[in-house]
């Protein structure tokens, strides 16, 4: 038979619609950040999912999904502050989403924990930080929402996305109501010399930097101030406050060189030994902090400010796929 004489048989014409669904997500949290996920689920509009976590008498525990999470988009809100459970729990719950067939998981972690061991700073030490970022795509992490990391190349620990959000869009406009003469920002050590010049450009204003020697972790042998801070009002910028022990110190020695007052802003308040006793009895006037982490005891001096907008309106961009560039102010 010729060629030309060959009929092809045409594909058959759909005669019914195909509706595909997009469901809506689900938040969840773990333990230890069960409070700031109410804030987040409140301000995302949606309830926070229910998490039943049983435990062993010898201390092991699992998370149990009590709805269903098939081919829907999670969020898991939980920062990774040490003890090593916060972690492990994270850990678990991503596990369990990922063999419930979720179809993103996506993992907030408003503290990045481990951030400090972000490289090798003497021999035979791990890289704490990249074995976490490794863990959290093992266990089943299709993307990462983060705050402000102890330093910014951890993002490059990964090879899913990471969304990393800044403080600054909730610490600038509370800075701004102050309506502080002669601000001056300053850095408690010359690693944080960048985010110190960053709020300055902010401010228009001028920048000091501490320059500290340490004994061992957690312990200043020396500090000194590069800059004039005479009849200034200083604001210092840390992306976390353990010890206290550095911003303490800096405070006092910036007010014994002639400031009129310090404050201070820290992201993520670890807070852990005798720091609340330190800043008592500091000269430090306030302490700006974030509730990334849940306080462990209350204080006159710490002022809270909520993540909690600012993460769900990330993950309103997130879900619908739009750019998250309007939530940097700087």
């Amino acid at each position: 038979m010729p060629l030309d004489k060959i009929e092809i048989a045409k594909p058959l014409k759909q005669t019914s619609k195909m509706s595909k669904t997009i469901l809506q997500p689900k938040i969840f949290a773990c333990t230890n950040s069960k409070a700031l996920g109410e804030k987040i689920a409140a301000a995302f509009g949606e309830d926070l999912g229910n998490v039943i976590t049983s435990t062993y008498s010898d201390g092991e525990f699992q998370p149990s999904y009590e709805e269903s999470i098939r081919g829907t988009r999670i969020f898991i809100i939980a920062s990774t502050n040490p003890g090593p459970e916060n972690l492990m729990e994270l850990l678990l719950m991503l596990d369990a989403a990922k063999r419930a067939s979720a179809r993103h998981i996506t993992a907030v972690i408003p503290y990045f924990g481990w951030a400090r061991q972000d490289r090798k700073d003497k021999p035979r030490v791990p890289i704490a930080a990249k074995l976490v970022a490794k863990m959290l795509e093992t266990a089943g992490a299709t993307r990462i929402i983060t705050m402000d990391l102890h330093a910014d190349q951890i993002q490059g620990f990964f090879e899913k996305p990471v969304d990393h959000l800044y403080a600054s869009t909730i610490f600038l406009p509370y800075l701004k109501s102050l309506n502080l003469d002669n601000l001056t920002i300053a850095s408690p050590d010359m690693g944080g010399s960048k985010r110190a010049y960053a709020y300055s450009r902010a401010l228009l204003s001028d920048v000091v930097i501490c320059y500290k020697q340490r004994k061992k972790a957690n312990v200043i042998s020396h500090m000194e101030l590069i800059g004039d801070v005479t009849g200034k009002n200083v604001v210092l910028v840390d992306d976390m406050v353990d010890t206290a022990g550095t911003l303490t110190k800096a405070a006092d020695l910036m007010m014994e060189r002639g400031a009129l007052s310090v404050r201070a802003i820290c992201t993520h308040p670890i807070l852990s030994g005798d720091a609340y006793q330190r800043l008592e009895a500091s000269k430090l006037e306030e302490l700006i902090v974030t509730d990334s982490i849940p306080l462990t005891q209350n204080s006159p001096k710490v002022k809270v400010l909520s993540c909690a907008n600012l993460f769900a309106d990330v993950m309103h961009s997130v879900h619908q796929n739009k750019s998250i560039s309007s939530n940097f102010i700087m």
